[in-house]
C-alpha cells in the first residue's frame, strides 16, 4: 500500500479541472442491486455466488468480463441472452426505487458554480448508463460527456477509459480527479496517473479503496461544506 500522505478529499476536487464520476454506486445507488441480481443468475446457472462473492469478483468490472466467468463455471449452456437478461432485471430492480447517492446533486451543483467539468467513465454500456442517468433525472447533466468501457479496447483495471475520457475533453490526467468505488476503478486510475478519490458511501468496504490516492469519503456532502 502506498504511504504518501494523501491530500484532502476537498482539496483534490479544488485542484481538478476535470471530475471524471463512475456511474453506479457513485451517482446512481445500484450496486445494492446488480450483485444480489448476478448472484441469482449465476446460481439459476450452477455457479453458486453469493452478493458478497459477486462484489469481490466484479465490482467495477466490465460486463464482457462478467459473461466471461459466468460461462466459464457455468454447468449450463451461457450466451449473449444471459446479459440481456442481467441488464432487464437490473433495470427493473432499480425502476422500483431509482436514487442517487446521497450528496451527488449538490455536488454537480457545486461543480456547475465553479465551472468545473464532469464526466461520467462506467463500466457500464451506454444504454445502462443512460438508463440509470435518465431514471435518477441525471441524465441532461451529463449528455455529451458520458464514456462506457465498450468505447475502448480494454475496460477498467485498464486506463483506456479514463484516458479516453480526458483526452476527449481535453484535460491531461494529471489535472483530472476520479472518483470511484471500486478496486478496479482505484487500479485503473493509478494506471492512467490520475488522482483517484474512494468513495464508501455505497457497500463498498473501505479497505478495499484504501490505496487511492486522494484519499477516501464516505460522504459526497463533505465535498461541498
Amino acid at each position: 500500500m502506498d504511504s504518501t500522505p494523501h491530500p484532502s478529499p476537498a482539496r483534490a476536487l479544488a485542484a481538478a479541472r476535470l471530475v471524471i464520476f463512475d456511474c453506479d454506486g457513485v451517482l446512481v445507488d445500484t450496486e445494492r442491486i446488480g450483485p444480489k441480481v448476478v448472484a441469482a443468475m449465476a446460481t439459476e446457472a450452477g455457479w453458486p455466488l453469493t452478493p458478497h462473492d459477486v462484489l469481490e469478483k466484479f465490482l467495477g468490472t466490465p460486463e464482457p468480463y462478467l459473461l466471461a466467468q459466468v460461462r466459464a463455471h457455468a454447468t449450463v449452456p451461457v450466451d449473449d441472452s444471459w446479459l440481456v437478461e442481467y441488464r432487464r432485471r437490473v433495470a427493473a430492480a432499480f425502476d422500483a426505487a431509482p436514487h442517487t447517492m446521497p450528496g451527488v446533486v449538490q455536488l454537480l451543483d457545486a461543480l456547475d458554480a465553479g465551472s468545473i467539468p464532469y464526466c461520467v467513465a462506467s463500466s457500464g454500456s451506454h444504454p445502462r448508463i443512460r438508463h440509470s442517468l435518465t431514471a435518477t433525472g441525471l441524465w441532461e447533466r451529463f449528455a455529451g460527456r458520458v464514456f462506457s468501457a465498450d468505447d475502448v479496447r480494454e475496460g477498467k483495471p485498464a486506463p483506456d477509459l479514463f484516458l479516453h475520457s480526458a483526452a476527449t475533453l481535453g484535460v491531461p490526467p494529471a489535472e483530472c480527479l476520479v472518483i470511484e468505488d471500486s478496486p478496479a476503478g482505484i487500479r485503473a486510475a493509478h494506471a492512467a496517473n490520475i488522482p483517484v478519490l474512494g468513495y464508501t458511501g455505497g457497500p463498498t468496504p473501505a479497505a478495499w479503496l484504501a490505496d487511492a490516492s486522494a484519499g477516501t469519503l464516505a460522504d459526497l456532502h463533505e465535498l461541498t461544506v
